[in-house]
């Protein structure tokens, strides 16, 4: 099979939706390599990235001075005939958008749907985003041949919101990078403590800094705990409002914000971590507790949505907005150490249902159904 991919945000996208297109792609090319996979961007960044696709020639670009101009254009138009003259059987969007024209070319689509939280949470969206969010959605899961949602909470919004044939939706969960699935040495450890200056036990929270991400909560509920809170994430408003926060309640000693970490940092991080709390509002899978249970860290989360779906039975659940029950839960974890260990021995077992090989051989038994 020849399939292209919508790989914008597998390499200009350094976080969530970068994370999943280039695991996506990474495992099909080790599990199915005899299968063409070409790439196509609109534009590079000077990245190791950009230049090992280079090297291996499986990258497209706009080709044209008109498509170079305008790149929103080519990927929303332009982009099919040069699937066309590439040999391209099946197209798959990664992040919730496909172009135009690929059903009159005969180019089998697939589309996959990451949430619907605009709709669920119209308040956290400027109108205008909204409006146009709800366009490429409606457009990519009504002339896609096939839906992929990463979770069943996805499967059941793509339902409830556009009523979409549920034959026509498939679940295929997300992997994570392999360099979670490694166990990390106490040298490895003690050098990133050094090189970071971390301390010795903390609490972890990992994500986008935003509003529904809900981190204030913890930063409240950790106030008469012992040990300090790291929050890893890029600046944003909302941490300016969690540092205000901070600053009046004298917790400056207790709360640490970093980033900037590579993945093989960041999965030694999380091994580091005494408890990986995650209590957001909404999402539509995930990741951070995947990469937590392979890391071997007990879990807090959600107790409703997604969440359990993805902490499996040995994480600890809380309701995001219970300051009080997010606290009680850090304080039992820590002081059990026989809570703790059964929490990491059976959410490792739980989390091989997500390993890469049975994410590589549902994606592509979902391709090969439609050629």
């Amino acid at each position: 099979m020849t399939i292209g991919f919508d790989a914008k945000r597998y390499f200009l996208n350094r976080t969530g939706l970068g994370n999943y297109s280039r695991d996506l792609v990474r495992i099909l090319e080790q599990y199915y390599p005899d299968n063409t996979y070409l790439k196509y961007t609109p534009r590079l960044d000077d990245n190791d990235l950009s230049k090992k696709a280079l090297i291996e020639e499986k990258i497209r670009l706009p080709k044209s001075t008109f498509n170079r101009a305008f790149p929103a254009l080519w990927r929303s138009f332009g982009i099919a005939s040069d699937l066309l003259n590439d040999g391209v059987e099946l197209f798959h969007g990664l992040t919730g958008e496909i172009p135009r024209g690929l059903k009159a070319r005969g180019i089998k689509s697939v589309v996959t749907i990451h949430d619907l939280i605009f709709l669920r949470y119209p308040e956290l969206y400027k109108p205008i985003d909204r409006w146009i969010y709800n366009k490429k959605f409606q457009l990519a899961v009504n002339h896609a041949d096939k839906i992929i949602a990463i979770s069943e909470q996805t499967k059941s919004d793509i339902i409830d919101y556009y009523a979409i044939p549920e034959h026509k939706i498939e679940v295929i969960y997300q992997g994570c990078h392999p360099a979670f699935k490694v166990p990390k040495s106490d040298d490895e450890q003690d050098k990133l403590r050094l090189k970071y200056n971390l301390p010795k036990d903390f609490l972890l929270n990992v994500g986008s800094i935003e509003k529904r991400k809900n981190v204030l909560q913890i930063v409240k509920a950790i106030q008469d705990i012992d040990i300090p809170l790291l929050i890893i994430g890029k600046k944003t408003p909302y941490l300016e409002e969690i540092n205000r926060y901070i600053i009046a309640n004298k917790l400056e000693r207790k709360v640490i914000v970093k980033h900037g970490f590579t993945m093989e940092e960041l999965s030694t991080i999380y091994s580091m971590a005494s408890i990986f709390i995650y209590p957001s509002i909404f999402e539509g899978f995930g990741i951070p507790i995947i990469e937590a249970l392979y890391a071997g860290t007990p879990v807090i989360t959600t107790n409703s949505g997604v969440f359990p779906e993805a902490g499996g039975p040995s994480s600890c659940y809380v309701d995001p907005s219970n300051v009080d029950e997010i606290n009680l839960a850090i304080k039992r974890i820590l002081s059990d150490s026989q809570t703790s260990a059964r929490m990491i021995s059976q959410g490792r077992h739980y989390v091989q249902k997500f390993n890469d090989e049975k994410i590589a051989s549902e994606l592509i038994n979902c391709y090969q159904s439609l050629l």
